[in-house]
């Protein structure tokens, strides 16, 4: 009897140690997409939530459309000065972002579930202890990068949505006897007269939703991008282990040589499919950062020079603030791909090292093949047409200065 009981408890325990484990990489990606709809569900989900997640698909992109539309004819239509259009072009451009990478969040759903059950697989069938080590300190630096994302987009948000509104406060109208508070995002005079209540206020709070919503959806690719990649690491750190060990063994692995190897092949492929996965995701995602991130450095920089004062430098460091949460957005994309590719480079460079002399027979062959693939592994792309490295993250700030130089040249 004590044994019928103890089997179901000990299944439950692993069962909640699994999902322990796995909410240590993913549980923070579940709490920023799943409010805005576009969370892979699984292939069982009930009609409900599905009709739930379109729901919320169609308010992120209403929201999103209440920010750029009205504030885009207002640019076209309504403003002349060359400044305030490139005062306006900067959110607007964020706004566009938040548009495609929303819209490619959606469409590759698929290729997001699949890599959530890949990390869900490893979770559940890692093995050894020394394994599972590798992999919680790797998932707990995820974890640190997605909140570490989340600060630095939403002190942007409050900054530009909060602290500037406060900064100049309500404004009056003594010819009409009233008073309003600016919209964050101008809107064109085709729209009502956001200037009385409650329309002001009613507006105002509709916008302050937007720019969650936009914020929300910069933070969330960050650091699902960052989850994958770190995951994948984590995967290669255990498959290096495993390499340096091959010849020698090890108490918790398997004694037959033979059978070593076949983890390890089996293992090299699971990280190389995996990251094959994650490329196809996110490579729309990394592009539309690559390139925005590249405009956005170079217009923000131009906004804190021209609306530097002494007496007042709210609006300065709105804008610095805002322009170091994009660079550190572009530069965790760039750094997580010079990981992956420092990581599966690795590979190679471990096989070779080792011991192999002393495997008998053909068994050294399987080597050959293992060091050809880490050649040429996988690497994470913006678009396919830039490859996401440190490298990268230079030429980026480099050519958002280069641009800054020539729009200051050109405006003053």
């Amino acid at each position: 009897m004590s044994n019928h009981q103890t089997t179901p408890t000990i299944s439950l325990a692993k069962e909640f140690e699994h999902r322990t484990n796995v909410n240590l990489s993913i549980q923070w990606n579940r709490w920023i997409l799943r409010p805005m709809g576009v969370w892979p569900s699984s292939d069982t989900v009930s009609g409900s939530e599905k009709c739930s997640n379109r729901l919320m698909n169609l308010v992120c992109y209403s929201l999103i459309s209440f920010l750029f539309v009205p504030c885009w004819l207002f640019m076209m239509l309504e403003v002349e000065n060359l400044y305030d259009k490139l005062k306006l072009f900067g959110p607007l451009s964020f706004c566009v972002m938040a548009y495609m990478k929303y819209y490619s969040l959606m469409t590759h759903a698929n290729d997001i579930r699949e890599c959530i059950k890949y990390i869900e697989w490893d979770w559940r069938n890692v093995k050894y202890s020394k394994d599972r080590e590798i992999m919680v300190t790797n998932a707990k630096f995820g974890r640190r990068l997605v909140k570490i994302c989340m600060f630095f987009m939403y002190s942007g948000f409050v900054f530009y949505y909060i602290a500037l509104p406060i900064r100049v406060g309500r404004i009056a109208v003594e010819e009409q006897n009233l008073t309003f508070i600016p919209m964050v995002f101008p809107m064109t005079k085709f729209m009502p007269d956001t200037r009385h209540r409650p329309l002001n206020e009613i507006f105002f709070s509709i916008q302050f939703f937007g720019g969650i919503v936009i914020h929300g959806v910069a933070a969330a690719t960050c650091s699902l991008v960052a989850a994958l990649a770190v995951h994948a690491c984590g995967q290669v750190k255990i498959l290096l282990r495993w390499l340096e060990l091959l010849i020698e063994g090890r108490p918790d692995m398997s004694k037959s040589v033979d059978e070593r190897i076949a983890s390890i092949v089996s293992q090299h492929v699971r990280i190389l499919k995996f990251l094959s996965i994650t490329e196809m995701a996110m490579r729309q995602i990394s592009f539309v950062e690559f390139t925005g991130c590249t405009l956005n450095l170079c217009l923000l920089g131009y906004y804190a020079i021209m609306e530097w004062d002494p007496n007042d430098l709210t609006a300065t460091v709105t804008y610095i603030t805002i322009l170091v949460s994009l660079g550190f957005n572009i530069f965790i994309f760039c750094y997580i791909g010079d990981l992956v590719a420092e990581h599966c480079n690795r590979v190679g460079e471990v096989a070779y090292m080792i011991d192999w002399y002393q495997l008998w027979g053909n068994r050294k062959r399987c080597l050959i093949l293992i060091i050809a693939m880490s050649n040429c592994s996988t690497k994470l792309t913006a678009g396919k047409m830039v490859e996401l490295s440190l490298s990268t993250f230079g030429d980026v700030v480099k050519t958002a200065v280069g641009f800054l130089n020539m729009l200051l040249a050109l405006t003053k």
